[in-house]
C-alpha cells in the first residue's frame, strides 16, 4: 500500500477542486448563462460596440421559445441559402467527439452574430419602400434609430415565408448589418442564446429591449 505525505495529500486535492470548479464553470456557461462583449455595430444603438451582456443559454439548451422581437445570438452562417430553399447554410458539421466538443461546447474558433427575431416560422416577411411588412403588416419599430430605413442592403431575401424550423432575423443598425436578407432564415439549432440583460455601461444597466 502506497503511503501519501499530507503535503502532496493536501495538494492533490487542491487539484481535484480546481478540476470540478472548471467543469461547473463550463457546464453553467454552456447551458445556464455567460458573459459576452458586443463587438460589432449591427444593433446600434440598441447594443453598442464594448457593451457587456448576459446571455441566457437556457433557451437553447433546453428548447426554450425565441419570440419576435428577442434579441438572440446565434452560429454565423458559412454560406446564404437559395430563393427555392431561404435557409442559411451551414457547411462545417465536425463529426469526431473532440471536434464537436471543442467547437460546440468550447466554441473554438465559432463566429457567434446578435441579431433582433423579426419572423418566425410561418412569418411571411416582406421588405419594400424601405419597410418591413410580417404578415401584410407594417411593423411599428420603435427600437430602430431615428432615420434607419430597411433596404435590401445588398440581400435577395426581401420577400420570404420563414421555413419551419427557422426564424429571420435583422440587426437594428440596418445598414451595417449582414443579416436573413444576405444569409436567408436561421434554423433554431444554431441559435445560441437570448440577451438577458446588460450590466455595463452601468448607466445602461437592466433589461435590453
Amino acid at each position: 500500500m502506497i503511503k501519501v505525505s499530507p503535503k502532496v495529500k493536501n495538494v492533490m486535492e487542491w487539484i481535484f477542486c480546481i478540476i470540478v470548479a472548471v467543469i461547473l464553470a463550463l457546464l453553467f456557461r454552456h447551458f445556464i448563462g455567460t458573459p459576452t462583449i458586443v463587438q460589432m455595430p449591427s444593433m446600434k444603438t440598441t447594443l453598442m460596440p464594448n457593451d457587456r451582456l448576459i446571455l441566457n443559454r437556457w433557451v437553447a439548451t433546453v428548447n426554450g421559445k425565441i419570440d419576435r422581437e428577442d434579441i438572440i445570438t446565434f452560429e454565423a452562417p458559412t454560406g446564404n441559402g437559395t430563393i427555392d430553399n431561404p435557409i442559411a447554410r451551414y457547411d462545417y458539421n465536425p463529426t469526431k467527439f473532440w471536434e464537436k466538443f471543442n467547437y460546440y461546447f468550447l466554441e473554438n474558433g465559432k463566429t457567434s452574430y446578435i441579431k433582433r427575431v423579426i419572423g418566425i416560422a410561418g412569418d411571411h416577411i416582406e421588405i419594400k419602400d424601405n419597410k418591413v411588412y410580417r404578415n401584410g403588416e407594417l411593423l411599428n419599430e420603435e427600437y430602430l434609430q431615428d432615420g434607419i430605413v430597411t433596404a435590401p442592403n445588398g440581400g435577395v431575401f426581401t420577400d420570404v415565408v420563414v421555413p419551419d424550423g427557422c426564424i429571420f432575423v435583422m440587426g437594428d443598425n440596418r445598414p451595417q448589418s449582414a443579416d436573413s436578407r444576405n444569409f436567408g432564415c436561421i434554423p433554431l439549432d444554431r441559435v445560441e442564446s437570448r440577451v438577458l440583460f446588460r450590466f455595463w455601461p452601468l448607466n445602461k444597466f437592466g433589461k435590453v429591449k
